[in-house]
């Protein structure tokens, strides 16, 4: 089976790291707790013990996906101001309500639309990829398809 690279921005990347290095070092108080909790006698019927167990196999099942997901990670920067690319701040407008947005395009693991970051495998971050300052792109959505025209390109940061 070969691997995909995880495409992801600088800074997506420097998260991925910053969260590996916070899981590793709440993990020697879950090692404790559970150790403890083993101290208290009958395994059977010690909740302690269960939740202090289930809490560190969920550590190290987060720590193995974001380790994989570091050692797979291809860390993209737009080199384009005049395409979208993986990183690129862009400036659109929904034609079918008039409404505008600005949205930076990251990678799938980054994505929050709270703060403005559309991934690129989403619908309307695969619709816009690669398109110019202009350019008028369907983006086929589960429910609905719809416009979008991309108004301005931003510098990367």
């Amino acid at each position: 089976m070969t691997e995909e690279y995880v495409q992801m921005t600088p800074n997506g990347y420097a998260q991925l790291q910053q969260e590996i290095q916070n899981l590793k070092k709440t993990r020697p108080a879950k090692i404790k707790a559970l150790q403890h909790a083993r101290s208290l006698g009958d395994l059977s019927e010690n909740a302690e013990y269960s939740a202090a167990k289930r809490d560190l196999r969920h550590l190290e099942s987060r720590l193995r996906y974001l380790d994989k997901q570091s050692r797979l990670a291809k860390v993209v920067k737009p080199t384009s101001s005049t395409m979208v690319e993986i990183g690129s701040t862009v400036d659109v407008e929904f034609l079918d309500d008039g409404f505008r947005a600005t949205y930076q395009v990251v990678g799938a693991h980054e994505s929050n639309l709270a703060t403005q970051k559309l991934s690129f495998k989403s619908p309307l971050g695969a619709a816009i990829l690669h398109h110019k300052i202009n350019d008028i792109s369907t983006v086929e959505a589960p429910e609905d398809n719809y416009a979008v025209k991309i108004l301005t390109i931003h510098p990367a940061k």
